[in-house]
């Protein structure tokens, strides 16, 4: 019998296991996919979300954060913007998107 004779009858056994094989194959992707899911992308939208309600949570008398470092008490609210006294009679507006942090008006600075 020649070489090519008996790939020839040996190519349709392989062909049927491969169907099954190829799902193992990409089990690993799926699973690689999952595990980044968990640690990745689903605690970051849980961050995302919660910074979202402690922004449109913010009201007057609130200490306030920005994104740029400047800590100051909001006076004013509106949909877009805050108003923000980082001094006494000096007043910011701010765009509420770019606030870093709500920090808790209970808490008093170290130096007071």
């Amino acid at each position: 019998m020649s070489i090519s004779a008996i790939l020839a009858q040996a190519a349709p056994a392989a062909a049927d296991g491969a169907g099954s094989m190829g799902w193992i194959a990409f089990a690993p992707y799926v699973l690689i996919f999952v595990v980044m899911y968990f640690l990745l992308i689903r605690p970051q939208q849980q961050r995302v979300k919660a910074h979202q309600r402690k922004v449109n949570a913010i009201s007057r008398n609130d200490q306030v954060v920005t994104a740029g470092g400047l800590v100051g008490k909001v006076v004013r609210v509106d949909d877009d913007y805050a108003d923000v006294e980082i001094a006494q009679g000096v007043k910011v507006k701010v765009v509420k998107a770019t606030i870093a942090d709500v920090v808790s008006s209970a808490t008093k600075p170290a130096n007071d």
